[in-house]
């Protein structure tokens, strides 16, 4: 299978890395169907249960874009958000909410915390896979 590479100037040339990904959900099946699926397309997948422990996740690896479910326990969805987005080196991350909540308030809330994108339960993985794709690059256009 081919890897999906960004290319990243710097001082020294191209230097090329995977895309990374963090996958934020309580549900196990919904994290092992997008690691399954976003590694087979070539993009390095992390992955974590809760906000709390996605933040662990997170400081060790350094995610380009991050999945992230709303209702979670320990810390939600939003919580997270909120928190990584009131941090300098965290707050350009991309965040896509991806939750089978139907509630407007809680989706409102999701943007207001500084999300990018959301995307209803159930989604078909290849339009989540091009919508990851699109908001690091939208992320990317942004900062420069």
């Amino acid at each position: 299978m081919e890897k999906l590479f960004l290319c990243i100037m710097n001082y020294t040339g191209m230097e090329h890395k995977l895309l990374k990904v963090l996958v934020v959900d309580d549900e196990p099946e919904i994290l092992d169907l997008l690691n399954y699926n976003f590694t087979k397309k070539g993009l390095d997948v992390y992955m974590a249960e809760n906000g709390k422990k996605a933040f662990e996740v997170m400081q060790e690896t350094a995610p380009d874009v991050i999945i992230l479910d709303i209702m979670m326990p320990e810390m939600n969805g939003i919580q997270f958000c909120e928190l990584i987005k009131s941090i300098d080196a965290y707050k350009n991350i991309p965040v896509l909410f991806l939750s089978a909540t139907s509630d407007d308030l809680l989706i409102l809330a999701a943007f207001s915390a500084g999300g990018s994108h959301y995307a209803s339960k159930p989604i078909r993985l290849n339009i989540l896979h091009d919508l990851v794709l699109k908001v690091y690059e939208n992320s990317k256009k942004l900062v420069a």
